[in-house]
């Protein structure tokens, strides 16, 4: 076997003919001897696959704008989310500080409290 012949045989094959979009150019026609129905025909291949990938294209920016705006809410709720865990720290940390019993009682049972009224407003 002749490795030229087979290179050329291999572009003959992927070259004959565009059949996806209706053209079919074979060995006996020239490039200017395509009728003008088989244009027309590819031509109409085209335009669909264009419409195809536009609406393809135009469906992907709305799920794209929709992914953006739900990030944008889970970033904002993650901020105040974060403000109340700060807040409940800095608590926390004040009533280490004093060590002080009934104060350790009072946040606990606000921060359940909290944490109650979150989980039924969650839910």
């Amino acid at each position: 076997m002749n490795p030229r012949r087979d290179l050329r045989g291999n572009r003959a094959a992927l070259f004959d003919g565009i059949e996806e979009g209706g053209i079919r150019a074979s060995s006996s026609y020239s490039s200017h001897e395509i009728d003008e129905h088989d244009n027309e025909r590819a031509m109409e291949g085209l335009q669909d696959r264009v419409i195809l990938l536009k609406r393809l294209s135009g469906d992907i920016h709305e799920e794209v704008d929709n992914h953006n705006r739900m990030l944008d809410r889970m970033g904002n709720d993650m901020d105040s989310s974060r403000g109340v865990l700060s807040g409940t720290m800095d608590r926390f940390k004040m009533v280490f500080e004093t060590k002080s019993s009934r104060r350790m009682f009072t946040l606990v049972a606000s921060f359940v409290v909290v944490f109650l009224v979150i989980y039924y407003l969650t839910r």
